[in-house]
């Protein structure tokens, strides 16, 4: 392990305590992480830790991410705490991004421990979100999707696009991916990154095309408008709708008459009704929570003509997940290093002190 400790200007009296050290992950060791567990170890391990956390829901504070929007997206904070654990993710969504050569989401979040309020983790979260968001598709899908599914189309080829089909191969046997988005070049990136997968790759012309024989349709997007990326007319009964894309205000990818047709599932109602696709619906229509399905007080599939739909817009608790999972593994491989960000004088109440000796 390296430690990235900043040198002072002159030499100190003591190295940072053991307990100023914060583990990060950063990017590279987060990429070197998902190799050395196995991508779609991984993503099976990260559903199974969001599962457990869903059936445990009422244990956790909740409140609808904190946005600060701009005419360019949105820059949000997702916090949640489980008495033990406080955790926060920091996250963007600018869809203009693409234009300039830039992600359109990033993210990074921390764990603290709530006794002391000292942090434990800080962890980059961008490709982490990736992961988590993808995990979390598939952990809906596995209890609302229909029995035996194996096509999977994805509509929107972005930077999520693999991580989806990826993780529906892992966690539910999707063996063909039907792919179609606006920019071909999109649906060809995402096709060459899916190859030695195992997954079936077909190439569609249409989104029309692209839906045929799928079982379940994710539609991944990232222009922040109201848009109508499924008509009414191209789905038909039976079929489970992993909507991704619609994530703010302003922001959705399907036709209303779709979501009056649908038995719809949502991980945060307050949170949801704001930013997803019940955002188009009147305030009290109804929908179900997914932690309830989960902990089996509520039904999810119930019969083979029924329209599921995951209205999914990302809540903290997915992300607190994710961050208690990577804290552990971190651990366990030590592909982390360590920063000096709390300053932690031997005598609480001598700061000032602390500062004159470091002269």
């Amino acid at each position: 392990m390296n430690a990235v400790i900043e040198k002072p200007i002159a030499a100190t009296n003591a190295a940072p305590s053991e307990r100023a050290l914060i583990p990060f992950v950063s990017v590279d060791n987060m990429m070197r992480l998902v190799h050395r567990v196995g991508l779609e170890t991984m993503l099976k391990e990260l559903a199974e830790v969001i599962e457990g956390n869903f059936r445990r829901w009422e244990s956790f504070d909740k409140t609808a991410r904190i946005p600060a929007h701009s005419a360019e997206g949105v820059i949000e904070l997702m916090p949640t705490a489980d008495g033990d654990t406080y955790g926060f993710k920091y996250v963007n969504g600018h869809p203009r991004n693409m234009r300039a050569g830039l992600q359109t989401v990033t993210a990074f979040g921390l764990l603290a421990d709530m006794h002391t309020g000292y942090p434990v983790m800080l962890s980059e979260m961008t490709m982490l979100t990736a992961l988590r968001t993808a995990a979390m598709s598939a952990m809906a899908a596995r209890h609302l999707a229909p029995k035996g599914s194996k096509v999977m189309a994805v509509i929107g080829n972005g930077a999520q696009s693999e991580f989806q089909a990826v993780a529906f191969k892992a966690i539910l046997g999707i063996e063909e991916v039907r792919l179609w988005d606006i920019d071909p070049k999109a649906t060809e990136k995402c096709a060459r990154n899916l190859r030695g997968t195992g997954l079936r790759v077909v190439h569609c012309a249409t989104a029309e095309e692209a839906i045929q024989g799928a079982q379940i349709i994710t539609t991944a997007t990232a222009d922040k408008k109201l848009a109508t990326i499924l008509t009414d007319n191209m789905v038909g009964a039976g079929v489970h709708l992993n909507a991704v894309g619609g994530d703010s205000p302003g922001k959705t990818e399907l036709a209303k008459e779709i979501l009056l047709r649908s038995d719809i599932f949502v991980e945060f109602p307050p949170q949801t009704r704001i930013e997803g696709e019940i955002q188009q619906l009147d305030p009290d229509h109804p929908v179900t929570e997914l932690w309830e399905v989960v902990a089996g007080r509520k039904p999810g599939r119930t019969g083979e003509a029924q329209i599921t739909l995951f209205d999914s817009v990302g809540f903290a608790i997915e992300d607190f997940s994710a961050l208690t999972y990577v804290r552990a593994k971190a651990k366990e491989t030590g592909l982390y290093d360590l920063l000096d960000m709390i300053a932690d004088p031997d005598d609480p109440r001598d700061l000032f002190g602390m500062l004159m000796r470091a002269k």
